[in-house]
């Protein structure tokens, strides 16, 4: 094999010191060749059997994607202007050589002439859906559309595809250039001395004495929640705030403000010339909900439900500020700060006692004892891995019987050049052309937590935990998959509505006390979570949980409404709007979230950012099935990963709920979950 072969090998895992920028171009191409030619020979020869029409394509596809995935991966990673101006070359080149083969019309004719053959419906279940989605999203690319105007819907996605990279960028440039040098140690007073030495490793990378704040998350998360300078939150707020945009510190150097204004636009056009009467009509219609209207009335219903609980938790927290922190005027960047110290008062948790609790080593460990407790995986590292940083680490997975059938790669830590939040990714899918599989799974989960430093280990938070909950749960969905087809397996094809189901679902068990029990261990003295901090942390369970959810239906109702167009195409018009029915912390006039809201300008939840919430509703209804047969049990999480995890897409994400709790969803379990009834 030469060296592109062992790229485009779906087979083989990647090798990432490998990946540099000057190889992205030339594999590419050569990839992209490949495709062509395997379009060229099913457009002339026109089969009418599976074997010739669709898995030609497939395995073009999949050898395509499998570099691009560790492409767009060190993109998100390990980031540098000359990796960032390779992905965008060929991003251009992929999209454009994508939106050909979707609007390709001889090769939709070939399957759609094989869906109708007399054999077809003889067919296992995922090759039958995998040719049904893959016809259906022909037609979502304008494959009928007339030939002008499958050329402009072909020009609007590669320019949309370049804006949505461009958009990510900036965010992650905005968040990079910013820093504050901190030389007095009292303006960190309040701060653990693990967030000292965070700020300290942050300072010494730059050449710098003393400390250095950042806006990388974990060092937002600790400015806001726990530093006692006033001046020093408000700076830190401000600058992430008003990140790639026309206010704040860095105002109009990553402005992503016009690339808003353009993106929707565009996505208007495209929706039009698709006949949908706008991109909400079009990105509904491969989802669960049935329209707009039901939508906003979902979301409305929970906003009101919530909005009381949200005013009362603010009251206290107004209370509290004034008369116990000589804060008069409760502020956005006092909010954190507030909740914390009333957390204290109120139920004695310290957020600093409880993070002390999970260094990151022993978090893992017991994260590997509850994957094997309830679906029998065991995960052993491997060293023999081509990683992308010292941070990553590869495990085999493999079940009770010691089969390995997967594999995933945990990159944990924030740092520079690494874009913020978290993610699971595909990195490699399930893909077989018959009999056994051939390329088994493989899955990337991303995080940023805070760092270690040379004296401390990483220490998560309980929201940390969540988190890396969250990404398991999204990372068994495609790993647990049994479908040989990509397109329709793992998460792939699910609507996006419902994708979110096992990772909201899997939240749950961080607050089981065996489960955290075992993923904790205090850093100083390995001594486990005592029983009173866990009963204190049930307890503030749903603390300011009126808030969380208003938060929630902010952001989804204003993706919403902006892509309806009904308010206009103003974003900050329209969140102001929303904040108005809604809201009960209001920012300042000069904040700018919409600049930042990477989710749904360079993510996939245009329109649909509504789905953590609507998918809410089935994963805690999900849940009580388990609370039912006693909470980590083996026999349900089988069930769970028979019905819902190994289907991938093959039938729709209602049957395989309904398949695993037996009925309909209750919409009152994640009222509960919230405190809201």
């Amino acid at each position: 094999m030469t060296m592109t072969d062992r790229f485009l090998d779906p087979a083989a895992l990647p090798d990432f010191p490998a990946i540099t920028p000057d190889r992205i171009a030339p594999v590419i191409a050569a990839g992209i060749a490949d495709h062509q030619a395997a379009v060229a020979a099913i457009t002339a020869e026109k089969p009418t059997d599976f074997a010739a029409a669709w898995l030609p394509l497939e395995r073009a596809d999949a050898a395509l994607d499998h570099f691009w995935s560790a492409v767009s991966h060190l993109h998100g990673v390990a980031d540098s202007p000359e990796l960032r101006e390779a992905h965008a070359a060929a991003q251009a080149r992929l999209v454009e050589n994508g939106m050909a083969v979707a609007q390709n019309r001889d090769l939709y004719d070939v399957l759609v002439a094989l869906s109708t053959a007399p054999d077809f419906a003889d067919r296992p279940l995922a090759d039958r859906v995998a040719v049904e989605h893959a016809i259906r999203d022909f037609t979502l690319s304008g494959v009928a559309l007339e030939p002008a105007a499958r050329d402009r819907f072909s020009a609007i996605s590669v320019e949309l595809s370049q804006l949505s990279s461009d958009f990510g960028s900036a965010v992650l440039d905005a968040t990079d250039a910013w820093f504050e040098h901190v030389t007095d140690e009292g303006r960190l007073a309040g701060l653990s001395d693990t967030d000292k030495a965070m700020f300290a490793a942050a300072a010494a990378a730059r050449d710098l004495p003393g400390w250095v704040v950042t806006l990388q998350q974990p060092s937002v998360n600790a400015i806001l929640t726990f530093a006692e300078d006033r001046d020093l939150r408000f700076a830190v707020y401000q600058a992430f705030g008003t990140r790639a945009s026309d206010q704040g510190p860095h105002a109009g150097r990553f402005d992503n403000g016009p690339r808003i204004a353009r993106i929707l636009e565009l996505r208007r056009e495209a929706a039009a010339l698709l006949g949908f009467t706008d991109p909400v009509a079009r990105s509904l219609a491969t989802k669960m909900a049935p329209n707009a209207a039901e939508v906003l009335a979902f979301l409305r219903d929970l906003g009101r439900r919530a909005r009381p609980a949200a005013e009362r938790d603010l009251a206290a927290l107004r209370d509290f500020a004034a008369t116990d922190l000589g804060i008069a005027d409760l502020q956005p960047w006092d909010v954190g700060f507030t909740a914390d110290r009333l957390r204290r008062a109120r139920l004695a948790i310290d957020e600093q006692e409880v993070r002390a609790h999970f260094p990151a080593d022993r978090v893992i460990a017991g994260w590997q004892a509850l994957l094997g407790r309830l679906f029998g995986l065991r995960l052993t590292e491997r060293q023999d891995v081509a990683l992308w940083h010292p941070d990553a680490r590869y495990f085999d997975v493999a079940d009770d019987s010691g089969t390995v059938f997967a594999g995933v790669y945990v990159d944990l830590f924030a740092r520079s050049g690494k874009r913020g939040g978290a993610w699971m990714a595909q990195a490699r899918p399930r893909i077989a052309d018959g009999g056994a599989a051939t390329a088994l799974p493989v899955a990337y989960l991303v995080c940023n937590f805070a760092p270690p430093s040379a004296d401390t280990p990483s220490l998560l938070s309980h929201s940390d935990v969540v988190t890396l909950l969250h990404e398991t749960g999204h990372c068994l969905h495609h790993l647990f998959t049994r479908v040989d087809r990509p397109s329709v397996g793992g998460i792939n094809g699910v609507e996006w509505d419902a994708v979110e189901l096992p990772s909201q679902l899997m939240e749950d068990f961080a607050w089981d006390r065996q489960v955290l029990t075992a993923m904790s261990g205090h850093h100083r003295t390995g001594a486990p979570l005592p029983p009173e901090l866990f009963e204190k942390m049930v307890a503030a369970r749903r603390f300011q949980s009126g808030l969380f959810v208003v938060r929630q239906v902010e952001f989804a109702l204003f993706d919403l409404l902006l892509h309806l167009g009904t308010m206009g195409s103003d974003p900050i018009e329209v969140i102001e709007a929303v904040r108005d029915e809604v809201s009960v912390i209001r920012p300042p006039a000069w904040h700018r979230f919409p600049h930042a809201f990477s989710h749904i300008f360079a993510g996939g939840y245009a329109a649909g950012y509504y789905s953590y919430l609507w998918a809410e509703v089935l994963a805690a209804d999900g849940f009580q099935r388990f609370a039912e047969a006693g909470l980590v049990d083996r026999a349900t999480g089988d069930g769970f990963r028979e019905e819902v995890l190994s289907r991938g897409s093959t039938r729709p994400a209602a049957d395989s709920f309904r398949a695993f709790r037996g009925r309909d969803p209750d919409p009152a379990a994640m009222l509960v979950r919230h405190g809201l009834l």
